[in-house]
Formats: structure tokens, sequence, C-alpha cells
């Protein structure tokens, strides 16, 4: 099986070792998305709601680039600083999952790269 990296100029740059995203065998695997900003890559404050929608528009964007949308997820995962915050990151992240979301698990987790509230990464169809 072949894989090809994903990669583009719209999500932020990959702070490690690892790549936006990975193309193989018909689906997308994306790496995490935390609440970057993909021009200055600074952590984007503010609530987890208002981060949760700039990692979404992270992963949208590594999606495209790949040839896919937030449509073909199939399944993601969503890592919370707080659980207390999951009422707040499920309300925006319904506005990205309309009609028939992907399945999805949600954890609590000690400490999130750069301290942010949220993380969230995504399997999808390559469309």
């Amino acid at each position: 099986m072949h894989k090809d990296v994903v990669h583009t100029a719209e999500a932020p740059k990959a702070i490690g070792p690892y790549s936006q995203a990975i193309k193989a065998g018909g689906m997308v695997y994306c790496s995490g998305q935390i609440p970057l900003d993909p021009a200055t890559m600074a952590v984007m404050e503010g609530t987890v709601g208002e981060q949760t929608r700039r990692v979404m528009a992270n992963l949208q964007a590594v999606l495209l680039a790949a040839g896919s949308s937030l449509d073909e997820v199939v399944k993601t995962t969503v890592f919370l600083r707080d659980m207390n915050d999951f009422a707040e990151m499920n309300g925006v992240y319904g506005e990205f999952f309309k009609g028939r979301p992907p399945a999805r698990s949600t954890v609590q987790v000690a400490r999130l790269p750069k301290d942010v509230a949220v993380e969230i990464d995504c399997i999808a169809l390559a469309g």
C-alpha cells in the first residue's frame, strides 16, 4: 500500500516529527489539531468553544488538501483538558457535523500540547 503525505499552508505546520495527515488505502488519517493560527503558529486564546472552532477549521483545511471533506469523516477523537468543557465543545463541534455525524470518542487528558483546552483528530474517506 502506498501512502501520501498531506500538507497545506492553510493549517498549522507540524510542530514535531509527524505529518498533518497521511492518505493511504482510500482513507485520510489526520493528526490531532490544536487551536493554532496557521499564519502565525500562535495559540488562539479564548473559550473552549472558540478554540474548538479554530481546531475544526484546521481539520477542514487538511481534509480539503487531501481531497476530502468533513462530510467524509468517519471517526474523530476529541481530547479535552477538562470534561466540564464538554457541552461548549460539543455545541461548536455539532455546527461542523450536521446530518450524519461521525463516530466519536471524547476523553479528558492531563495536558495537551501548548496547554490548549482541546485537540481533535480524525479519520476520513479519501473522497
